[in-house]
């Protein structure tokens, strides 16, 4: 079974952009006791003098939570849960605070105000023994920067 990368999608302010790689989790074994991970980057970059930004990650549009989201098939009606994290151990669900979930707090290096940019891993994990179709999965997030 392949599962196709779902997009992760930008949304710009005046002051702080956001970047985002898109997560392709590969093939998906549904007889595999392991969890299938992959892993993308958010990075941001504030060209005035933003002191403190929050960024914040949609739920998921197809099951409308955050714990678990879902892929839906391509041309199809099956679902694949999935869940983005903020750590490698996959235990930090990322959301905007609520549903069990948290945020990405930045803060402005110190120094002289100028603009500045941050890098942050981002981690997926497919979960194991679902028994879906073969086929394309996707769903698209909206990372959303707050300041």
């Amino acid at each position: 079974m392949f599962i196709s990368s779902f997009l992760i999608s930008e949304q710009a302010f005046s002051q702080c952009t956001v970047n985002t790689s898109s997560m392709s989790f590969g093939n998906y074994d549904v007889f595999s006791k392991t969890p299938l991970d992959s892993g993308g980057t958010v990075s941001v970059t504030c060209t005035k003098d933003v002191v403190k930004a929050n960024v914040t990650l949609s739920a998921s549009p197809t099951s409308g939570i955050f714990n678990p989201r879902r892929m839906k098939q391509s041309g199809g009606s099956d679902l694949l849960e999935y869940n983005i994290f903020l750590d490698v151990s996959r235990a930090v669900i990322f959301g905007n605070e609520t549903g069990g979930t948290s945020i990405i707090e930045l803060k402005r290096p110190t120094g002289p105000p100028a603009p500045w940019f941050q890098n942050m891993g981002i981690y997926g994990r497919i979960f194991p023994g679902q028994n879906v179709s073969v086929g394309s999965y996707s769903d698209i997030l909206t990372v959303t920067v707050n300041f």
